[in-house]
């Protein structure tokens, strides 16, 4: 099974995201709001109960963070919103297994697909000042399958200010 580690948007900024849309044309493949994520980390074709395992001594006492959506942009083939957050990226890295893809982390929440050779420049435009409140993301998913993706297991992360209990 694909697999991946996420975090999840709550319903109040998915509300956001889908007001800032509107209506949506056809010309693009829009994602399934049940189904927006912000990836940390992409397992591939991987066993569940060993990423989960590496996913236990990865996240223990580990702290949330504070993640706001911001800005529109696009990959080939992707039309995406930012996401910016302090210590997103050092949480990405510790969800990473092994040496990573070699790239820098991106983070974003892939809205639709898009034709690889003419970007959608309207919907980066129309987006382009958006900016969702700031969430505290508290939990991490491990998630697997295809459209729709399935949450396989959960973590949680520590708040600000909660002690770290011993294992």
């Amino acid at each position: 099974m694909r697999l991946f580690s996420a975090l999840r948007p709550p319903a109040d900024v998915a509300a956001e995201i889908a007001a800032a849309l509107g209506a949506k044309d056809r010309l693009l493949r829009w994602s399934d709001p049940a189904g927006w994520h912000i990836t940390l980390a992409f397992y591939g074709e991987a066993d569940p109960a060993g990423c989960g395992a590496f996913l236990d001594r990865a996240l223990a006492g580990r702290k949330s963070v504070d993640v706001r959506l911001a800005g529109s942009g696009t990959f080939p083939g992707v039309l995406w919103l930012g996401v910016t957050g302090e210590d997103l990226a050092d949480l990405a890295a510790a969800a990473t297994l092994g040496p990573g893809e070699g790239r820098p982390y991106r983070p974003h929440l892939t809205l639709a697909r898009c034709s690889r050779t003419q970007p959608p420049t309207a919907w980066t435009e129309q987006l382009a000042g958006f900016r969702s409140r700031v969430w505290t993301a508290d939990r991490v998913e491990l998630m697997g399958g295809g459209s729709p993706y399935r949450t396989l297991r959960t973590w949680r992360l520590r708040r600000a200010g909660e002690a770290v209990l011993p294992s």
